[in-house]
Protein backbone atom coordinates (compact mmCIF):
# COMPACT_ATOMS: atom_id res chain seq x y z
CA UNK A 1 0.00 0.00 0.00
CA UNK A 2 1.24 3.49 -0.80
CA UNK A 3 2.20 5.92 1.94
CA UNK A 4 -0.44 8.66 1.62
CA UNK A 5 1.10 10.82 4.33
CA UNK A 6 3.45 12.98 2.27
CA UNK A 7 4.79 14.74 5.36
CA UNK A 8 6.26 11.50 6.66
CA UNK A 9 8.86 10.51 4.12
CA UNK A 10 10.76 7.27 4.37
CA UNK A 11 13.65 6.15 2.17
CA UNK A 12 12.70 4.03 -0.83
CA UNK A 13 15.68 1.78 -0.12
CA UNK A 14 16.07 1.61 3.65
CA UNK A 15 19.17 -0.57 3.30
CA UNK A 16 21.19 2.44 2.09
CA UNK A 17 21.74 5.79 3.76
CA UNK A 18 21.72 8.71 1.36
CA UNK A 19 23.18 12.04 2.45
CA UNK A 20 22.00 13.93 -0.65
CA UNK A 21 18.44 14.75 0.47
CA UNK A 22 18.00 16.83 3.63
CA UNK A 23 14.76 15.05 4.57
CA UNK A 24 16.54 11.71 4.33
CA UNK A 25 19.40 12.94 6.52
CA UNK A 26 16.77 14.09 9.04
CA UNK A 27 15.07 10.69 8.85
CA UNK A 28 18.28 8.79 9.57
CA UNK A 29 19.36 11.14 12.36
CA UNK A 30 16.02 10.58 14.11
CA UNK A 31 15.99 6.86 13.35
CA UNK A 32 19.50 6.37 14.76
CA UNK A 33 19.37 9.04 17.47
CA UNK A 34 22.49 10.85 16.26
CA UNK A 35 23.45 14.26 14.90
CA UNK A 36 23.96 15.05 11.24
CA UNK A 37 27.70 15.46 11.84
CA UNK A 38 27.89 12.02 13.47
CA UNK A 39 25.87 10.47 10.63
CA UNK A 40 28.27 11.93 8.06
CA UNK A 41 31.26 10.73 10.10
CA UNK A 42 29.93 7.18 10.37
CA UNK A 43 28.93 6.95 6.69
CA UNK A 44 32.40 8.15 5.76
CA UNK A 45 33.93 5.46 8.00
CA UNK A 46 31.78 2.45 7.01
CA UNK A 47 29.91 3.40 3.85
CA UNK A 48 26.23 3.89 2.98
CA UNK A 49 24.95 0.52 4.20
CA UNK A 50 22.35 1.05 6.94
CA UNK A 51 23.30 -2.30 8.46
CA UNK A 52 27.00 -1.32 8.63
CA UNK A 53 26.11 2.05 10.17
CA UNK A 54 23.87 0.41 12.77
CA UNK A 55 26.60 -2.14 13.58
CA UNK A 56 29.21 0.61 13.91
CA UNK A 57 26.91 2.49 16.30
CA UNK A 58 26.04 -0.69 18.22
CA UNK A 59 22.33 -0.42 17.37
Amino acid sequence: MWNDNLKKKIPQDASKISLTESWEVDYWCKELGITEAKLQEVVKAVGHSAAAVRKYLGK
